[in-house]
Formats: structure tokens, sequence, C-alpha cells
């Protein structure tokens, strides 16, 4: 009997957009506190999966996006798309609806 593969799906962003995906909420505080789920604050932050090549200017000239793959940024808290892709959560958004780049 033969096996069915699942085929990998893989998703690039175009243009000026980002593909991140969203980084779990701290279940725990400092001192072993837990939150539970009504007290936890949605998550801004994200992790960079892939970019786009950036944004296409009038006279051709292309401004590039201003992450990378790997960077742990702060977006704003209702923007983006959700898309669900071989059972993972992710975020196509555009670049101008990131606020920071977290540096530790």
């Amino acid at each position: 009997m033969a096996v069915k593969s699942e085929k990998k799906i893989t998703l690039k962003p175009l243009g000026n957009r980002v593909l991140v995906q969203r980084q779990e909420a701290q279940e725990t505080m400092k001192g072993g506190i837990i939150l539970p789920d009504s007290a936890k604050k949605k998550q801004e932050t994200a992790k960079v999966v892939a970019v786009g090549s950036g944004k296409k200017l009038d006279d051709g000239k292309e401004i590039p996006v201003p992450v990378k793959v790997g960077d742990v940024i702060l977006t704003d808290k209702y923007s983006g798309q959700e898309v669900s892709l071989n059972d993972e959560e992710y975020m196509i958004l555009k670049a101008d609806d990131i606020i920071a780049i977290i540096e530790e």
C-alpha cells in the first residue's frame, strides 16, 4: 500500500510584506504566579519567518524591508492577516506595521 506524503507549503511575502509568527504569551510571572487567560494581554511580539523584496517606488527604486528573518519585532496590535499553514499559525503584515525590533 502506498503512503501519501504530505507536501509542505511555503509562503514568500511579496513587496513590502513580512511573514511572522506570534510569540506565545508568558503564562507565569516572576515569583511563580500563573495568569488566567482572562488576565493575559494579547501579545504584540512576533518572530520574522520570511520577508518580501521591499517597497517599489514610482521611479523603479526599491526600498528594502527593514527586518530580516529571525528578528523579534513589536507590531501594531490589530495589524496583519492571519494565516494557517502546515498546522502552524502565522501573520502576514506590511513592514509599515512594524513598530520596533526587539534586541536582547
